[in-house]
């Protein structure tokens, strides 16, 4: 059973994310936590110490009866009996709440749109998104606003073979791939043809465990990972880009620019962070 937690602002955009998510694991049993972190507009809205806990039981009720009715909305949409749906009002900044709940329920896949109630649309990813990617020990899924509710035919995993995966994280990848049937593309950004002993090793490991789906390995020379990436993922017609987030990455930089835009990266596809982080 695989355990899915959704960070929700309310909005249409937060909205499209769960109904993919619903979609994307519509096949096996399920549990779901809708989580929405309401700290924030309790410290914004209370006006002085003596109303503050009148203030955060309201906003609570509130957040509580919008859960349950986007809980009836889901169950509309997908109701789907293999799906077990659990509402979560967190008092708390959103990283601390996704981050106590994906250790408490061992998570295993936080699933978000790439945008929230103050939508820009000159921009990739908005700030709540960026900060769950940064600093959430559990793999995320990133749905962008106009993403389609149709399943990847095609996954593009970029990759230098240096990390060492964490089994857990690839075996979601994997059984996302089989269930689709979709076609894994692995690809290497390098002028070098030989790998290192340490990258051959950690090529073998994706290969035992991918060893069940459809897999292609690709290089493309040079080192300039973000224009083989944006000219890689049309030609192929990838429909979800993977990419591995840890210190001194590929990854890591872009995410510690103010903006992704800075880079050049563009992600309008489903975009699933793996953190190669122990839990």
């Amino acid at each position: 059973m695989q355990k899915i937690l959704i960070p929700t602002d309310l909005s249409a955009n937060a909205l499209r994310a769960i109904k993919y998510a619903a979609e994307l694991f519509k096949h096996g049993r399920t549990e779901i936590f809708l989580l929405h972190a309401y700290a924030d507009e309790v410290y914004s809205q209370a006006e002085d110490p003596d109303t503050f806990e009148d203030c955060k039981a309201e906003i609570c009720r509130k957040t509580e009866a919008s859960l349950e009715g986007l809980k009836e909305e889901l169950w509309g949409f997908s109701p789907n009996p293999k799906h077990n749906i659990h509402c979560v009002a967190a008092f708390g900044m959103l990283v601390d709440a996704v981050n106590d709940w994906v250790e408490k329920e061992n998570i295993d896949l936080v699933i978000m749109g790439t945008k929230g109630q103050t939508a820009d649309r000159n921009i990739t990813f908005g700030s709540n998104t960026l900060q769950v990617i940064k600093y959430v020990n559990c793999p995320v899924l990133a749905i962008p606003e106009e993403c389609a509710l149709s399943f990847p035919k095609n996954i593009l995993f970029c990759t230098d073979f240096l990390l060492p995966y964490k089994r857990r994280e690839m075996k979601l990848l994997s059984n996302i791939s089989k269930r689709y049937g979709a076609q894994l593309h692995f690809l290497y950004v390098s002028d070098f043809d030989n790998l290192s002993l340490r990258q051959q090793d950690n090529k073998a490991f994706l290969e035992a465990v991918f060893k069940e789906n459809r897999t292609q390995f690709h290089q493309v020379g040079g080192n300039d990972i973000t224009k083989a990436v944006n000219e890689f993922i049309p030609k192929t017609e990838v429909e979800m880009l993977v990419m591995v987030n840890t210190r001194h990455s590929y990854l890591e930089n872009i995410l510690y620019q103010s903006t992704i835009e800075k880079i050049g990266l563009k992600i309008n596809i489903p975009f699933l962070v793996m953190q190669n982080l122990s839990r």
